[in-house]
């Protein structure tokens, strides 16, 4: 190995740890938040400011389990899963701040102001946006907006609070 080459092997820069990351896989994900499938709305983060701003991506499939009933030849995603995707991403963003998150749980405390501008189908992918507006160590205040092709499909400001998994 020459000089050039092991000056660079010690001088490699150590993984980040999430806090420090700026997008996250799936797996990464999974690791934060305690949801699953099918209720895990978010399938990767594309930017990330800490205490401030998350940008996730969840790609909408017609093997949904919610589009059987929702409705039958005219599928449509509930707007309630699009607010939960919006309080998740901003979960994420959250939970990355917490060491001890196995521990804790996020959970809603609030909806405000939503709107649905535009029925989100299979095939869509939602961009969903969030905006920290409050940030206290065991809550948020959040600003989401989600957008399917460039157009705003949802709004809305959701307040969470961090608490302690029961034992």
């Amino acid at each position: 190995m020459s000089a050039e080459d092991q000056a660079s092997v010690t001088t490699m820069e150590p993984e980040q740890s999430a806090m420090e990351k700026k997008t996250l896989d799936i797996t990464e994900i999974q690791a934060i938040l305690p949801h699953r499938y099918p209720f895990l709305l978010i399938d990767r983060v594309i930017e990330i400011e800490r205490k401030k701003r998350i940008v996730a991506i969840k790609n909408v499939t017609a093997n949904e389990p919610h589009f059987a009933g929702h409705f039958p030849g005219y599928p449509i995603m509930p707007g309630v899963l699009i607010v939960e995707a919006i309080a998740q991403a901003g979960g994420a963003l959250l939970l990355t701040e917490i060491p001890d998150r196995d521990q804790k749980l996020m959970v809603f405390t609030g909806i405000e102001r939503a709107k649905f501008r535009k029925p989100v189908t299979p095939g869509d992918q939602l961009r969903v946006e969030v905006d920290v507006l409050a940030w206290r160590a065991t809550a948020v205040r959040m600003q989401g907006n989600v957008w399917v092709d460039g157009k705003l499909a949802c709004e809305a400001i959701v307040t969470c609070q961090l608490v302690s998994r029961p034992a």
